[in-house]
């Protein structure tokens, strides 16, 4: 209190004597001076992050221009920002106090990184009434280069998106303002710099080595990231100095956007994500007529496994139906049968549906657009939720959290099992397409957890209706010369300013492998156990097999015989349909051309796995998850799961309704249940002579494992009634 109370007396003696543009404070500035102006005629993304950096260090901000339209040009394509200037000068009218400290900055594209005090000492110790960001590129006219003064070191050339000055010397600055909004502030600002007697007489002088202002144009290899004491802060390592304030300019926006996913406290290793329960929209509590209207877009481009079940788990989405109308898009004829199956079955459930079929010519992206439309041209509509089919959404919660999250554009992170591709990218190249950012890997893999601001995504997101209906109205979104329409997307996404959100907060889900998916079988999916093994195990390995390994769950019928679940329900079943719609059964006679030799000692009625290009995968199955229960059950065994003989057997009264007495050409047997007694065939079974122990009730989907050559004699128990299946290996012959 007695240092602000000398200073201000200090002041008031030199206002006395010298002119007030010179006179100088003795004592650190008092906080209560200082007053940030910035221009904001929209209050975007970039602006709401730029007012809770300056709230998080308790900055006074006044924003000039709210409501205003934006006449001041497009920086991109040609300077402008003379309509800053505008109001600028108008603002200052109204500051009386000779003593007030104004610190102008632009806003969309600007964090604070540190408070006033720390901004304050720095711009006393420049010496000079008026201090502007400096560039290492001169903009926005080159042959005034000559004219600058020259620099010990640092940067040389004036930054016009932010400067701090008393205000007495910031009016005269701006006191022979008399352009249009369109014109360019950072051309006038200059020409003020340039001239030796404005540049003495407002006492004018550069931020060369970036202590306070921290341009990024031209500069990004200079900054880094500092982590210190739960704290972030923008580094210059060329002059290892921390700016201040840290400004985007000119094309520099996916930076900004990096830094700002950490800076000021926004993520820190020490807390995590410090923002991430922020401004939510809490649905819990609602009543289901009070949930937002949501527009459900589904896009089918190309065959696609696993589909039933992706409308399985969209049926299955915790969310009020009467709230949500879908739009479905299907450019594939493989999948219409699947399609015109979810909404046989659900159709009436929803508010509404609009179906677009491969059979009416729609293209990709004109099927973005309807689907966007749906939902501007709807009232009730507050969000559109895009899924591409290759989305494999587990979390049934999903679509509640999204919109809780409360974000204009979001989506659930999501990556290939196994892989670091992901549906978001961390960065841009030069040329718009991927490139690694510095946490990408961190986030994708669950290192660093929150909400991350990125320059794309793809496949699923959360849109907001009203974003749909202003910022991105336009009709060709999708649509460019040279970037797919995903890139194309997300590239005007960026351009209205809309900030594209990924969330890892929670697990959602993941994406399938698509490249080799064939449509060629009746059950494709069963093909998939290569490309999309976490797909197909959930698909198709029985529910309680993970229990083999921790618990008692595998019997022992007879001995060395073990009984355990190996297949699900649908497994067994899509076995079953495949092979019946092959259809080549083997005759069940001693001549068989399929086997080597071409005579079998105890023939069955069969088609082997490799008659419907079955045994690749089939191997990798005894690989993954008989293989284990074999070293588990005959300890000090191991096994490559080689086999020459893997068939699916049909056992029919009035065809071959048993089988004689046997040895397996196996060290080790699996026999799988496909169907289930009782219900789809009566009888069957197996009995094992050497113990006179049988099996006479095999449940669906479980597996029988014995030896084969030497000891386990073995016998096919009549089927009495119905058809019997089952799936047979001969393994290490």
């Amino acid at each position: 209190m007695k240092t602000e109370i000398l200073s201000a007396l200090f002041v008031l003696v030199c206002l006395n004597v010298f002119s007030p543009l010179h006179c100088e404070p003795k004592g650190p500035i008092p906080e209560g001076n200082l007053l940030v102006l910035t221009v904001a005629t929209k209050e975007t993304d970039g602006f709401k992050r730029f007012m809770r950096s300056a709230r998080h260090f308790n900055y006074t901000v006044k924003v000039l221009g709210r409501g205003e339209k934006w006449t001041g040009g497009d920086y991109m394509s040609a300077p402008g920002g003379g309509q800053k200037v505008r109001l600028l000068k108008s603002a200052l009218d109204s500051i009386k106090e000779e003593d007030k400290i104004i610190l102008f900055v632009d806003s969309y594209d600007v964090i604070f990184s540190s408070g006033p005090k720390e901004l304050l000492k720095k711009f006393q110790q420049t010496k000079h009434k008026v201090l502007f960001s400096s560039e290492t590129l001169i903009w926005p006219d080159r042959h005034l280069e000559d004219k600058y003064p020259h620099v010990r070191e640092g940067k040389r050339f004036l930054g016009a998106g932010g400067f701090i000055g008393y205000a007495p010397n910031l009016k005269e600055m701006v006191s022979d303002w008399s352009g249009k909004d369109d014109d360019s502030d950072q051309l006038f600002f200059t020409k003020i710099y340039i001239n030796p007697e404005k540049r003495k007489s407002i006492n004018i002088t550069l931020d060369s080595k970036c202590r306070l202002f921290q341009n990024l144009d031209g500069a990004l290899d200079e900054v880094v990231l500092k982590f210190e004491n739960g704290r972030v802060r923008a580094r210059n390592v060329l002059y290892d100095t921390l700016p201040v304030i840290v400004h985007g300019n000119g094309p520099t926006k996916l930076q900004i956007n990096y830094l700002g996913n950490y800076i000021p406290k926004v993520w820190t290793f020490e807390t995590g994500c410090s923002v991430c329960n922020e401004d939510l929209r809490p649905l819990s509590g609602l009543k289901e007529s009070e949930y937002p209207g949501v527009v459900i877009g589904i896009f089918i481009e190309q065959p696609t496994p696993f589909l039933t079940v992706f409308f399985e788990r969209l049926f299955h989405l915790k969310y009020p139906k009467n709230r949500l109308k879908l739009f479905i898009y299907n450019q594939e004829p493989h999948h219409d049968k699947h399609v015109h199956a979810f909404l046989q079955n659900h159709e009436a459930e929803y508010q509404a549906v609009k179906m677009i079929g491969p059979d009416e010519g729609v293209d990709h992206i004109t099927s973005r657009n309807i689907g966007f439309d749906m939902c501007r041209d709807d009232p009730d509509c507050e969000y559109f939720f895009s899924m591409e089919a290759d989305v494999v959404l587990k979390n049934e919660d999903a679509l509640k959290i999204l919109i809780e999250l409360n974000k204009p554009f979001i989506a659930p992170m999501m990556s290939k099992p196994g892989r670091l591709w992901s549906n978001f990218w961390g960065a841009l190249s030069a040329d718009g397409y991927y490139a690694r950012s510095e946490d990408y890997v961190d986030i994708v893999q669950g290192r660093r957890v929150g909400i991350w601001n990125v320059p794309y995504v793809s496949q699923i997101y959360l849109l907001r209706a009203d974003i749909l209906r202003n910022e991105l109205k336009a009709p060709d979104l999708f649509q460019s010369a040279t970037l797919d329409p995903d890139m194309a997307f997300c590239s005007r996404v960026r351009d209205q300013g809309v900030f594209m959100f990924v969330t890892n907060m929670h697990t959602y889900g993941r994406i399938l492998y698509t490249e080799n998916y064939q449509t060629d079988h009746l059950h494709n999916d069963l093909w998939q156990i290569f490309d999309n093994p976490v797909d197909w195990e959930e698909r198709y390995i029985h529910p309680n097999y993970s229990q083999i390994m921790k618990g008692n769950i595998v019997e022992t019928p007879c001995p060395d015989v073990y009984w355990f679940p190996v297949f699900s329900q649908v497994a067994c079943d899509h076995l079953v349909e495949e092979m019946e719609n092959y259809g080549k059964w083997s005759g069940g006679g001693n001549v068989d051309t399929r086997i080597q030799g071409g005579y079998e000692n105890v023939p069955t009625i069969d088609i082997h796995m490799n008659q419907v290009n079955f045994d690749k995968e089939w191997h990798k199955f005894l690989l993954e998850y008989i293989a284990p229960v074999t070293e588990k059950m005959f300890p000090g065994y191991y096994t490559k799961a080689q086999f020459d003989l893997a068939f699916v057997v049909r056992y029919k009264p009035d065809e071959q309704p048993s089988l004689k007495p046997h040895h397996d050409a196996s060290t080790f047997t699996v026999n799988i249940a496909l169907n289930q007694v009782g219900i789809d065939f009566q009888g069957g079974g197996c009995r094992f002579l050497r113990y006179d122990c049988s099996i006479q009730a095999p449940r669906k989907g479980w597996a029988l494992m014995h030896p084969g050559r030497l000891t386990h004699y073995h016998e096919g128990l009549p089927t009495t009634g119905g058809v019997r299946y089952i799936a047979v290996s001969f393994v290490d012959p």
